[in-house]
C-alpha cells in the first residue's frame, strides 16, 4: 500500500515483561480512542506490516502496554523496539468544526478576513515549538501560526481554511 494511506500513530518504546509485552507511544492528543485496538501496522523497510494485538491496555501518560499475537517471548518483543506504528487513514476519527489534521489541509486555500486570499497551504512546519501553516503565495513561502485564535471558519467541501491573521504579519512576507 501507499505511503499516503498510513498515519503516524506512534512508536514502540520498550518491553515490558518476559512473556513478550510491549510498551507502545500513542503520538495523540486523545490516546482513549485507540484503547481498543486491534491491530497496527509496523513500518518495516518501507513496508507496513499487521500485527494484531491480543490484548492491550492504558499504561502511563500517551503509553498503552500491548500483546501481540504472534509474539510470544522477550526476544521476540525486543527485536519490534523503536519501529514506528501506522494506522490507515481511513480509520483515522473524524473531526468536526475548527480541528482538523495537518494532512487533511494539504491544498487549502488560505483567506484572510481582511486581507482575501493568500494563497495555498502547501505543508504544515511542525518542528517548530509553534506549528506553522506553508503557504504559497504569488511564488513566495508565507508561514502563519497554527492558532485557534487566528482560524475562523475550516469549510471542507470547498477547502478554505478562513483565518483572522494580526496584523503587520503579512507585512513581513509583502
Amino acid at each position: 500500500m501507499n505511503e499516503n494511506n498510513y498515519y503516524y500513530l506512534g512508536k514502540v518504546t520498550r518491553k515490558f515483561s518476559f512473556k513478550g509485552e510491549l510498551i507502545v507511544f500513542l503520538d495523540t492528543d486523545t490516546p482513549s480512542h485507540y484503547y481498543g485496538l486491534k491491530k497496527i501496522f509496523l513500518k518495516v523497510d518501507n513496508s507496513y506490516i499487521p500485527y494484531f494485538i491480543s490484548k492491550i491496555s492504558k499504561y502511563k501518560n500517551n503509553s498503552v502496554r500491548v500483546k501481540f499475537e504472534d509474539v510470544k517471548n522477550e526476544s521476540e518483543a525486543m527485536e519490534l523496539i523503536n519501529y514506528e506504528i501506522f494506522l490507515p487513514i481511513e480509520e483515522l476519527p473524524k473531526l468536526e468544526g475548527k480541528k482538523f489534521y495537518y494532512h487533511e489541509v494539504i491544498g487549502f486555500k488560505v483567506i484572510d478576513i481582511n486581507h482575501g486570499e493568500i494563497g495555498e497551504i502547501t505543508h504544515i512546519n511542525d518542528q517548530t515549538p509553534q506549528h506553522l501553516f506553508v503557504v504559497k503565495s504569488s511564488g513566495k513561502e508565507i508561514l502563519i501560526p497554527i492558532n485557534d485564535d487566528f482560524i475562523l471558519d475550516l469549510d471542507r467541501i470547498n477547502k478554505i481554511v478562513n483565518l483572522k491573521i494580526p496584523e503587520g504579519l503579512l507585512k513581513i512576507y509583502m
